[in-house]
C-alpha cells in the first residue's frame, strides 16, 4: 500500500508527544481572535497588521513547545499579551509626534451592511468606539484583566496562567478594573446627559 505525500506530511507533537494543530489551522483558527484582543488591549488600527504578524511569528516558533493543546485558547492568549506589552513599551519610547500620527480606517467602526437598518449599525459603531475609549481608560495591567475576564469571559484562574501572575493578584487587578470601567461608564452617561439639556 502506497502512502500519499500528504499523509506523510509531518504533524507537529509537543514535547511531551501530543499533537498540536499544523500552523495553517492555527492561523484559520485564531486570526480575528487575535486581532480582536490585540485591538482590545489597545494596539491602534494602523499597527494591528504587524502585531498581528508578530503574534503568529511567535506562535510558529514556539508551537512545538505546546505542552498541552487543549489549552491553545490560552497560550494564543499570553503571547497576544506578550507582544503587545512590547507594542506598547516600543510606542512609549518614540518621538511622541509619530505616536499621534492619523490612524487608519478601524474596521471596527465601519457600520455592519448586514444589519438592513442604519440606525442600529450606527448605534452599535458607536457603542464599539465607546467600548475602545473606556477600556483606553484603564492602565494597561487592568486593560489586560478586563479584557480577559469580561470581553473573553474568562476565569481568573485562567487568567492567571495566561498572564503568569498570582491568583491573588489577578483577583485584585480585576476587582480595581472593574471599578475604574465602572467609573469611566459613569463619567460617559453623565456627559451624555449634559450634552441632551
Amino acid at each position: 500500500m502506497q502512502v500519499s505525500a500528504a499523509a506523510r506530511e509531518v504533524v507537529p507533537v509537543s514535547a511531551q508527544g501530543m499533537q498540536v494543530p499544523d500552523f495553517d489551522t492555527l492561523y484559520e483558527d485564531f486570526a480575528d481572535f487575535v486581532w480582536r484582543n490585540a485591538r482590545r488591549l489597545g494596539v491602534a488600527p494602523a499597527a494591528l497588521d504587524d502585531v498581528m504578524q508578530d503574534v503568529f511569528l511567535v506562535a510558529h516558533r514556539r508551537l512545538g513547545e505546546l505542552s498541552r493543546p487543549e489549552s491553545l485558547r490560552a497560550w494564543m492568549l499570553s503571547i497576544v499579551i506578550r507582544v503587545v506589552r512590547d507594542y506598547r513599551r516600543t510606542l512609549r519610547r518614540k518621538d511622541p509626534a509619530q505616536r499621534s500620527a492619523a490612524p487608519l480606517l478601524d474596521p471596527d467602526q465601519l457600520p455592519d451592511t448586514r444589519a438592513g437598518n442604519p440606525q442600529s449599525a450606527a448605534e452599535q459603531t458607536d457603542a464599539v468606539r465607546v467600548l475602545y475609549n473606556m477600556l483606553a481608560e484603564l492602565d494597561d495591567a487592568k486593560r489586560e484583566v478586563f479584557v480577559l475576564a469580561e470581553l473573553e469571559e474568562m476565569t481568573e484562574a485562567e487568567i492567571s496562567q495566561v498572564l503568569g501572575e498570582n491568583a491573588n493578584t489577578v483577583h485584585s487587578r480585576l476587582r480595581a478594573a472593574r471599578k475604574d470601567f465602572d467609573q469611566a461608564v459613569l463619567r460617559h452617561r453623565q456627559r451624555d446627559e449634559w450634552r441632551l439639556r
